[in-house]
């Protein structure tokens, strides 16, 4: 009597080789539906991402708008040499590493932290005033963020020098920048950062934690045993995504809370691109500028992508 186990597997293999057989119009003429849906999010990253990467090319010349991209002089690294060989330039690069790389060591661990805490609470209906509470700050506007910030920290009537008894002017402070910088931020974006690691958490099998319980386990050797383990594939993507962007600190919250006081630790690429570009309109400078950012934080991307695959065999890219 013959085997029915190779003749199953026989025919799904050849099932599997002829559905793989189909060509692309017959495929797409199947489920036209999906393709129709991919069509959108394709076309808007086309336009929005790849086709302004034409206007690259002006770091490159000395762009004016009256003559256009082709009608503007071709000056080749003119741009990058003036760059790096401004007066400020070390201090800038000095100053955007630190606030970035102090920010990731800071600010990173917080999420994580929060969200095992979460998960170990009982009363879903606390659990959920929590998570509110907490995701409330990444809703206020930065504008709003940096005013609370200097009633706070005002030397007349703030919040913080009422608590120590003194009047200090701290955003005239230049050693006070980054820790205001980095505290305030971790207060807005703390909270909203636990979402995705709350929800690798919840897949989590409860049956694991009833078979730690039987076996005696505390709660810290339940979330060092179970917990961290299913965290650490999305914490080193994470972490690769966070290491990309350690030259690109955000604009908008350093040049609201700067001053000519706190300059010396304020001054970052991404304000003296907004000057140089906006205020001064030296259009091509600014780009070479965004240009070399961008460039390094590829780079770095694919550096910390690399030592991950290696190190714990996740990748990002």
């Amino acid at each position: 009597m013959s085997n029915p186990v190779p003749a199953a597997n026989a025919a799904a293999t050849a099932k599997k080789s002829q559905k793989h057989g189909k060509t692309l119009g017959k495929r797409i003429a199947e489920n036209w539906q999906l393709y129709l849906l991919l069509v959108i999010p394709v076309v808007i990253t086309l336009i929005y991402k790849y086709i302004p990467m034409y206007g690259v090319q002006i770091a490159f010349r000395d762009y004016k708008p009256a003559r256009g991209f082709f009608g503007s002089k071709w000056v080749g690294w003119e741009w990058f040499e003036r760059f790096f060989t401004a007066p400020n330039f070390k201090r800038m690069i000095v100053n955007t590493i630190k606030l970035s790389v102090f920010s990731l060591l800071w600010s990173f661990p917080v999420p994580i932290i929060l969200s095992l805490a979460i998960n170990q609470m009982r009363f879903k209906r606390y659990k959920r005033v929590v998570q509110t509470v907490m995701y409330a700050p990444h809703f206020i506007s930065i504008m709003v963020v940096c005013g609370m910030i200097r009633i706070f920290l005002s030397p007349y009537g703030g919040l913080i020098n009422l608590l120590i008894g003194q009047q200090i002017d701290f955003m005239t402070v230049p050693e006070a920048f980054r820790t205001i910088y980095i505290a305030s931020g971790i207060w807005q974006d703390a909270g909203w950062g636990t979402i995705i690691y709350l929800a690798t958490l919840s897949a989590v099998d409860p049956g694991l934690y009833e078979a730690a319980k039987i076996d005696g386990a505390s709660m810290f050797q339940r979330i060092l045993n179970i917990d961290v383990p299913e965290l650490i594939p999305m914490i080193i993507l994470q972490l690769i995504m966070a290491a990309s962007g350690i030259m690109s600190v955000g604009f908008e919250k350093v040049f609201l809370l700067q001053t000519q006081l706190n300059r010396v630790t304020s001054d970052v690429i991404a304000v003296y691109v907004y000057e140089q570009g906006i205020v001064d309109h030296a259009y091509s400078y600014s780009t070479a500028i965004g240009l070399f950012n961008t460039v390094i934080n590829i780079i770095l991307l694919i550096v910390v992508n690399q030592i991950a695959k290696k190190a714990a065999d996740v990748s990002f890219v």
